[in-house]
């Protein structure tokens, strides 16, 4: 006979066991990097001919950093019986799944230096993986997408021809069904646009599955229905990455997106777009404060910081907490390199559910808006419906990205995010709901077209309060036509003046003018001189 405390003792007994014998996932990292196969005398090996000419594009050096890991290093953690899913070159490391035991083995290996509990349970089986639909409304509407577009500019830069092609975009998000069968994708695999696909939450070479979220994402740069649906950069060429898990809320996701952004640069993405964010997790143990959004501390964050690094332009929304009690941009939205996207109406007015900033160092957050309320995307089922978010606002500005950068590919991604902040709606004023404002692609086309000229005039004071004094360099009279133009083109005077070169030159009047940077255009005969001139 068994008496009663024996049977708690076993039962006792049983249950420590089976907790010991769980696996969950780590990241193991490594002191250094010897025993890697490969040498940065020949790069060509670990990157492509793509990441290596985008270095070279913009002056970057490949780096140590840019090594695989040591595979001495990473047989030893499998020795030890933990099951290797992903590495990491930038943060020198490797994503296992183990149980306890494993793990503290792993923790006497001279070459490791830390461990990190990232997500409960062993890596998860690609198996069984199924469609997970989000909310959203169907729409019937033909050309539904030009708000969305017109509000940046888009339909300018699609006119000017400027669709995105020659750009590879990488998107990172929960999945992609439909993407390989609805007609609105269909350009992207008969043009062999579609680059690269993973998912990086099961390890499986098939981003085809899982939540609808990544597709509606995609359908807004990617989608191509003819008179009725037009996505913000179409033509581009495209990497298909999942790194968020749907089925919970862990730290192991941002790992993911570090996996997915370092095989986008070796696979050489131009930009990173991510309608992605991260602040609180199932386990409280992995939640951030606010006081961590400082681009420099979350995991994301950071690895923005390197993918940034490499040449790569980078377009996060901004977040969805702008009605809760956290409020505040997401990360890896608070990085100083990663444009931030707040959501807007189709009137250019923020959404009450955007995040607002500054970032935690005071930083302009988020960078600029645009449309985010009743987006038009493409379903998985290949139908148009609507759905409204930061998700959204992002991957319309990724497609802006594209279209500038396709039109001045000398531009370096710094100077690319640059150009657009400083010619958005309210560049001269920035706040901490839409950032420096709505970009426009006219505006940067402005900006970047302007050069430098020998003119036979001059123009002072510049900056100005009142009067602009253009003068000539000559002693010639004639006619001109003088125009005041917003950065978006927009002409807010114009006045012909007939010249006295003598005697006073022609004085503009500026004093009604709000502060910011405009062109003054003037047209003299045949001749048309651009100047910049700056409003206190």
């Amino acid at each position: 006979m068994v008496s009663g405390k024996g049977v708690l003792s076993l039962v006792l007994f049983l249950v420590a066991f089976t907790i010991q014998a769980q696996d969950s996932r780590y990241m193991v990292f490594f002191k250094d990097k010897q025993g890697t196969a490969y040498d940065l005398s020949n790069p060509s090996e670990f990157l492509s001919a793509r990441a290596l000419e985008r270095r070279a594009r913009h002056g970057l050096q490949v780096a140590e950093q840019d090594l695989p890991v040591s595979l001495v290093y990473v047989d030893g953690v499998k020795a030890t019986g933990a099951t290797i899913i992903h590495t990491t070159r930038w943060m020198n490391g490797v994503l296992v799944s183990c149980d306890k035991d494993a793990r503290d083995e792993i923790a006497t290996l001279p070459y490791v230096t830390r461990i990190e509990y990232v997500a409960p349970g062993g890596k998860p089986s690609p198996s069984g993986r199924r469609k997970i639909s989000t909310r959203t409304n169907e729409s019937s509407k033909s050309q539904v997408t030009a708000h969305q577009l017109s509000l940046v500019g888009i339909n300018d830069m699609h006119a000017a021809g400027f669709t995105g092609e020659g750009i590879h975009i990488a998107v990172m998000d929960a999945g992609f069904p439909g993407v390989n069968t609805a007609g609105a994708f269909s350009h992207i695999f008969e043009n062999n646009r579609l680059i690269d696909a993973y998912d990086f939450v099961h390890d499986d070479p098939d981003a085809f599955v899982l939540s609808n979220h990544g597709t509606n994402v995609l359908s807004v740069i990617a989608g191509y229905i003819p008179d009725s649906f037009i996505g913000s950069a179409y033509d581009a060429s495209f990497h298909l990455y999942i790194t968020e898990d749907v089925s919970g809320e862990y730290r192991i996701e941002e790992y993911n997106w570090l996996f997915a952004a370092e095989r986008a640069d070796s696979a050489g993405a131009d930009i990173i777009s991510t309608s992605l964010g991260y602040n609180t997790f199932d386990d409280a143990s992995m939640d951030y404060d606010k006081s961590d959004l400082d681009g420099k501390t979350t995991v994301i964050a950071r690895a923005a910081q390197w993918a940034s690094e490499r040449g790569i332009a980078i377009v996060s929304s901004a977040g969805n907490e702008g009605n809760n009690s956290w409020g505040i941009i997401t990360t890896p939205a608070d990085n100083e390199n990663v444009l931030a996207v707040a959501a807007t109406n189709a009137n250019g007015v923020r959404s009450s559910l955007s995040s607002i900033g500054p970032s935690v160092d005071g930083r302009v957050k988020p960078d600029v808006g645009a449309m985010g309320v009743g987006v038009a995307v493409v379903n998985p089922s290949g139908n148009i419906g609507m759905a409204s978010g930061t998700s959204l606002a992002a991957p319309i500005v990724t497609g802006l990205l594209a279209g500038i950068w396709q039109k001045y590919p000398h531009l370096s991604n710094s100077e690319l995010l640059h150009a657009v902040r400083s010619t958005a709606s309210q560049a001269e004023n920035p706040d901490n709901l839409l950032g420096y404002g709505i970009p426009n692609f006219r505006a940067v086309s402005n900006l970047l077209d302007w050069r430098p000229q020998e003119k036979p005039m001059v123009i002072a004071p510049n900056p100005v309060t009142d009067t602009l004094v253009i003068l000539p360099k000559d002693t010639e009279q004639q006619k001109a036509l003088v125009e005041i133009l917003s950065l978006q083109g927009q002409v807010l005077s114009r006045q012909e003046a007939a010249f006295d070169w003598i005697a006073r030159g022609f004085q503009a009047d500026c004093s009604k003018l709000a502060a910011g940077m405009y062109l003054l255009r003037v047209r003299t005969g045949q001749e048309v001189y651009s100047f910049k001139v700056v409003k206190l």
